[in-house]
């Protein structure tokens, strides 16, 4: 089952080496707000296999490394994917809703689909911990926040946005595909969700 997480991380590592060698490519294939308006929605998932750097990349393969055998085990290869892009996918979505006036907004990433698996495997296994002595959901929650910290601060041209979206995401799908989650985890779906609705307050009182 391992083989389906390790080929999407080499996938992943060996189209964003090429980025990072190649700024045409990069360009090409970022998420890019004026582009995709104009009818490149390929962007949506292209820019999931672009990082800025390697330390960028690392990070978020790392991490994916660490949380997909939960999803992969616990469900299935197919399942995995789903989730994995249906994350990716709305992690742009919201990024393009929160940015749709700003026509030159770029950024790249898998980190949204990377906090989609993060957030599944909290959920099915939430007595998990992290490094020996991080809750899964005290790491998930800190993820969130950080990715806050980069929404305000906008010092990169990382997706942090998309961190929020792909959350959303791999929420939603695990939730659906196992309902009794709302009942069996209620302290963990809470806690999950805290950061998701603390980022739609924020957005609101227009505090981003």
């Amino acid at each position: 089952m391992m083989i389906s997480i390790l080929a999407l991380i080499g996938i992943t590592v060996l189209i964003s080496y090429k980025g990072i060698q190649d700024s045409l490519f990069f360009t090409k294939n970022e998420f890019h707000i004026g582009s995709i308006q104009s009818g490149e929605q390929f962007r949506m998932f292209s820019s999931g296999f672009l990082h800025v750097d390697f330390q960028h990349l690392f990070f978020n393969m790392f991490t994916l490394y660490l949380f997909a055998p939960y999803v992969v085990y616990h469900f299935s290869n197919s399942f995995f994917f789903l989730l994995y892009f249906g994350s990716l996918l709305a992690g742009s979505l919201l990024t393009l809703y929160f940015h749709k006036s700003e026509y030159h907004y770029r950024a790249v990433g898998a980190s949204g689909a990377v906090t989609g698996i993060i957030y599944s495997a909290i959920l099915i296994e939430p007595h998990m911990y992290m490094y020996g002595f991080i809750p899964g959901y005290v790491f998930g929650f800190l993820y969130l926040l950080a990715s806050l910290y980069g929404m305000k601060t906008k010092r990169d041209n990382i997706g942090h946005v998309a961190h929020f979206g792909g959350a959303i995401g791999g929420f939603v799908i695990t939730l659906i595909r196992e309902p009794q989650i709302f009942t069996e985890q209620t302290v963990t779906v809470v806690a999950l969700l805290v950061p998701i609705v603390v980022l739609f307050f924020l957005e609101k009182t227009n505090k981003l």
